[in-house]
């Protein structure tokens, strides 16, 4: 747990870093939670990979979700699904259609859709290397380039929803950025991206996730009025327990998962330790005003059942207290409340799915 000495450390850490990081007065912070509901919901990811046949959003999703009395479909994309990876500004007119689609079926059942660039030109928290160049740590002109690609597609989507009203429709701006040693280099891209929406749509609602992959918030941009989206995954031997595609240095400890957990290093990860790590870093902002989300969270498949379930609980019970709203990655899938593949869960039939009822509870209670 963090001692009272780290807990100074870090404060004065943070003072320094608003004041480095943005010359404002934090009484003078937009109010965003004024303008950002109580949003809890799911991700939807018919347009997260590039890679098989195009996948079409599905309305019976909307209407679960509805039913469930849940208000938020955050719609993570990779931009690869409507325009070539070299080739940023030739756009494939269907796909937007299907975008569309996707915020007709929110408006008819009364779920805001968030919409989200998982895979913007320059960079994806998967697969990064396999842009032409890097938004975040390249050549400054091959930089530039990416945000120039970036900032293409937020005014296309700015332009084509303009009429489209904050209460159905806001804007997540970059998924998980990556880690940076200050965070300048993220400062300035979501700068631009604001900049560059407002350009079209002045009062659009707009997301920005959290700096180092989405876990510290942006203080350098608490004045523009956006809100601030964070995770709820940690610890990762909880939340990815043999997950293959992360990193073995992820993991703090790879024994059977349990909760509370002891890492190898012997901290004991618990519900005073999730405050600690999830919730005071963003207290600042919040304090002021600032409304954060919860854009992606959730429990892999191998995970233990009844500790996935105690783990989530917890994590609810914070956010709660915090006021902030959240959404599992994902509705449908090895995170989800339908089928998720668990083979310790006795799942109940519903309109044709596998239902964790006791996940899909817990939820609904916050």
């Amino acid at each position: 747990m963090m001692n009272r000495r780290e807990f100074i450390q870090y404060s004065a850490a943070a003072a320094v870093s608003i004041s480095r990081a943005s010359a404002m007065v934090m009484e003078n912070i937009p109010q965003t939670k004024k303008i950002f509901p109580l949003y809890r919901g799911f991700n939807l990811l018919e347009k997260f990979s590039p890679w098989g046949l195009p996948q079409k959003f599905r309305e019976e999703d909307f209407q679960i979700m509805a039913d469930w009395g849940f208000n938020f479909a955050r719609i993570p994309m990779s931009y690869w699904n409507w325009a070539p990876k070299n080739d940023w500004f030739s756009i494939r007119q269907e796909v937007l259609e299907d975008i569309d689609q996707v915020i007709d079926f929110g408006r008819q059942y009364g779920i805001h859709v968030n919409l989200n660039l998982h895979r913007i030109p320059g960079y994806c928290i998967n697969d990064r290397e396999q842009e032409p160049v890097d938004l975040f740590d390249d050549t400054p002109e091959n930089m530039q380039k990416a945000l120039d690609g970036a900032i293409f597609h937020w005014k296309m989507f700015a332009r084509r929803y303009k009429t489209i009203p904050n209460s159905e429709l806001s804007f997540d701006l970059i998924n998980e950025p990556p880690s940076t040693a200050d965070g300048t280099r993220h400062i300035e891209v979501v700068r631009a991206l604001v900049e560059a929406i407002r350009q079209e749509d002045p009062d659009r609602l707009i997301v920005a996730d959290g700096k180092d992959v989405g876990r510290k918030p942006i203080l350098g941009i608490a004045d523009l009025g956006v809100v601030q989206s964070t995770r709820g995954y940690d610890p990762i031997s909880v939340s990815h327990y043999e997950a293959g595609w992360m990193m073995p240095d992820a993991f703090e400890t790879t024994a059977l998962p349990s909760w509370p957990m002891k890492a190898d290093n012997g901290t004991i990860w618990d519900k005073d330790l999730l405050r600690q790590r999830l919730i005071a870093p963003w207290q600042l902002l919040i304090d002021h005003g600032v409304a954060v989300h919860v854009g992606e969270w959730g429990c892999y498949n191998r995970t233990p059942h009844d500790v996935a379930l105690a783990w989530m609980r917890d994590l609810l019970e914070l956010w709660k207290e915090a006021g902030w709203g959240h959404a599992l990655w994902n509705l449908r899938g090895d995170f989800g409340v339908l089928n998720s593949r668990r083979k310790d869960v006795k799942y109940e039939n519903f309109r044709g799915h596998k239902l964790d009822r006791k996940m899909l509870e817990l939820i609904r209670e916050f």
